[in-house]
């Protein structure tokens, strides 16, 4: 039996007499970490960090350790597109021909819009503008990051970075991630189905009028005062039907499917079946939303 005093599992030439909480090896004063109960070496301390649960918000989320990452990486792709749009000719760029949203595909020739197929258009010369009964599927996302006028897009973008953060601080990044995209997807069928044929929309709106909607929900659901919330709201309702040109049936639909995701995500169950629940749910919602778009570029088409 050996008669020589303990060391280090780090350092052999440290004679040391603690031992780790965890792994029981011997550590000298370099490598004590304090633990709730007596010490652990950095070995067991590194492994705890790795394997202990991050925070969560109270609807499943993982806390963000920056709220505002996504809301800030959502508007730099907005600008973006706008600058692009700008620098190719603003509302004359062959950019919002392909990027806005249109239900149906139209023929422009000689200045005047005409309703022929692309193959017919193009042999006359025209400019076909596509839609999504022709294929132009991808319109009903890149709709949403297109923007023309400064003031629209000042004002989205101000909206998303007064709203963006509080929601993903609520809900984690990807369910808010999800509740933007739904709702930008929820403006556009329901444009696809109650705006015109051929008339054009674009803009971030049914995204941040889903936004909006989301916020309400969790106010209401945690006791907050939500009565300076819903004055903005109401306002933004009014000058959507107030002011020409502008798509209520984006605004309206962001607003309706950004209230049904909010509302799947703060009353999901509580405990380990409530992320699976929710990402159920959401992409239900989701199918339900490409099919309903599916649906209505069939029977345009």
């Amino acid at each position: 039996m050996s008669d020589s005093p303990p060391v280090c599992y780090r350092h052999p030439d440290r004679e040391a007499h603690i031992r780790c909480q965890r792994c029981e090896r011997v550590i000298c004063p370099d490598c004590m970490r304090p633990a709730a109960v007596g010490f652990q070496c950095p070995e067991c301390v590194a492994e705890g960090a790795r394997t202990t649960r991050s925070g969560r918000t109270a609807y499943g989320g993982a806390i963000p350790a920056d709220a505002s990452r996504t809301s800030v990486v959502l508007i730099a792709i907005n600008l973006a597109v706008w600058v692009a749009i700008t620098a190719t000719g603003g509302d004359s760029s062959r950019l919002v021909d392909w990027l806005a949203l249109r239900p149906n595909g139209l023929c422009g020739l000689s200045g005047v819009f005409m309703d022929l197929d692309r193959s017919a258009c193009t042999a006359q010369g025209g400019t076909w503008l596509p839609g999504v009964a022709d294929g132009a599927v991808w319109q009903v996302l890149t709709a949403g990051f297109a923007h023309i006028s400064v003031l629209h897009i000042l004002f989205n973008m101000y909206a998303l970075w007064i709203l963006g953060p509080q929601l993903e601080a609520s809900l984690g990044r990807v369910r808010f991630l999800a509740l933007y995209l739904l709702s930008l997807l929820g403006g556009s069928v329901a444009v696809l189905w109650a705006g015109g044929e051929y008339q054009s929309a674009l803009g971030a709106s049914g995204a941040i009028y889903g936004l909006f909607a989301g916020l309400l929900l969790i106010a209401r659901k945690v006791g907050a005062d939500s009565s300076g919330l819903m004055v903005v709201i109401a306002i933004n309702v009014a000058l959507t039907f107030a002011i020409p040109n502008i798509s209520w049936q984006g605004h309206l639909g962001g607003f309706a499917v950004g209230a049904a995701v909010a509302a799947l995500l703060v009353h999901a169950p509580r405990g380990p079946r409530r992320t699976p629940f929710q990402a159920a749910t959401l992409g239900l919602v989701a199918v339900v939303l490409v099919a309903a778009a599916a649906a209505r570029a069939l029977a345009l088409a």
